[in-house]
Order: structure tokens, then sequence, then C-alpha cells
């Protein structure tokens, strides 16, 4: 009798060691990183930030977020949506973290906290190929703009619509801009200067920039306002080491030769 209380008291004491030493938590069992999968929202309809390309997503943003997951031992899941759609998902909670060559802008940050910036931008008026009659806002009067929702050339083109005196016709991707300036829909369009010098560059699109860029933008990769101070954190030490190590330029440089 007492052997078999013995034998009860043994394996009772060995399941509570095995109860003990198990975790049931996401941290990383080396102690090293973090294994939480944060959500990225992103638009892919931005090359050469973001583009599908094969059925894989591809583009500096994808590369960057990806390099600096690893750098800083987290993980990512990416998700493809509209580009107006990105903030919204964020308040939502269905996104961590949003991407999409977004402008760092006083307006957003009301919403969400940006990164260091990571990429120099600025608007571009562009035409078609054959237009030498448009070659500054000044020449707009009387003619039509095309403009991407949710973006800071959306945003430009409505604040100065009237001192201007030109229609706006808003629609939900590059590639629809593009096609109302080709059909002639539309007179201009107001694009981010790297993006439409790469659709240029890799598309047969008849079209040509016209006069010089019309500001300066900084890109950030956004999270929550006030949510995500670790995560945060994370992302900026991790694009300071992409850029020290100099990963970074290796991103810019294969897709824009820069």
């Amino acid at each position: 009798m007492k052997k078999v209380i013995l034998l009860g008291l043994i394996i009772t004491f060995t399941l509570l060691l095995a109860a003990c030493g198990s975790d049931d938590s996401e941290t990383d069992s080396s102690g090293n990183g973090d294994s939480t999968i944060y959500t990225v929202g992103v638009d892919v309809t931005y090359p050469p930030f973001e583009f599908q390309e094969d059925g894989e997503m591809k583009g500096i943003d994808i590369d960057l977020i990806n390099a600096i997951a690893e750098d800083q031992g987290f993980e990512i899941k990416i998700e493809a949506m509209d580009f107006s759609g990105i903030i919204p998902a964020m308040q939502a909670g269905e996104l961590d973290i949003g991407m999409g060559g977004m402008s760092i802008t006083e307006d957003r940050k009301d919403t969400v906290d940006f990164s260091d910036p990571y990429f120099e931008s600025g608007l571009s008026l562009v035409v078609a190929k054959d237009n030498s009659d448009i070659s500054s806002m000044e020449d707009l009067e009387g003619k039509t703009i095309a403009v991407k929702n949710g973006t800071t050339g959306a945003n430009y083109a409505n604040e100065n619509k009237d001192a201007y005196g030109y229609e706006v016709i808003q629609v939900k991707d590059s590639t629809s801009m593009f096609q109302e300036v080709a059909n002639e829909n539309a007179d201009a369009l107001l694009e981010d200067y790297p993006v439409i010098m790469y659709a240029i560059a890799t598309s047969d699109l008849e079209l040509q920039v016209a006069g010089d860029k019309l500001n300066g933008d900084n890109y950030g990769i956004s999270v929550l306002k006030g949510e995500n101070d670790e995560l945060l954190k994370k992302i900026n030490d991790g694009l300071a080491n992409l850029k020290e190590s100099g990963k970074y330029d290796e991103i810019i440089e294969k897709y824009l030769g820069e």
C-alpha cells in the first residue's frame, strides 16, 4: 500500500514539474526577439513601393518592413488593401502597422504615430506625353485633374482647386489615375515623384512630368497613436540598423537604381 501511495506521489510531483516548465505565452523560447505576429497594411497598386508580380508582393516597403522585422526579431503578416483604408483599419484594430508610401503629415499625426522618415518624396504634376499646354499649376484653369483617394495628392488638389480653378476627379488607385489621363477624361494627375518616374520607366505609359516637384514629402511607417510605443521603437531601431549596415541603400537601389 505504501508503495502505491509513494508511486502516486512521484507521478503527481512529476506532472507538477512538467506543468511548471511549460510556457503557453508567445515569448520567443530563445529569449531573443518577439514572437508576436504584427499585421502590416499596404497598397499593392503603388510601385515601386508596393506591387504584385507573379502573385508575390514586392517593392521598397515590402522589402523594408521584412528587413526591419528580421533585424528586430518579430514576425509580420502583410495585408493588401486600398490606401484610404489603412488608417481606418488600424483604428479598428485590424492592423498594427501602416505603410504604402505614407507621407508624414500633421493631419495624420492626429491619428497615428510615425517612425523616423525613411524616404524623401514630393508631388509631381503629370500630363499626357504630347501635352505642351500644361507645365505648372497655373495652367490648370478650367481643366480636370485626377487624384487617388486618401493621398497627399488628393489633399493638395482639393486645397488648391479654388486658387487655380480646376475640377478634381478622385479614383481608387494609381492605375485608374493614369487611365483617366490616357483616356482624356482628365487633363492631368498628381502623383508622388518616385512612383510616377518608376511607372514611366517600366511601363508603356504615354505620360510626362510637367515642371518641378510641387512640394517635399517624407514617408514614414505608422502605428496607432499612443498605442504602440514599443513597436514604434523596434521599427526605428531596425530602420537605423539597416541604414548603418547598408541594407537600406541596397533596397532603394534595387528598385530605383539610386
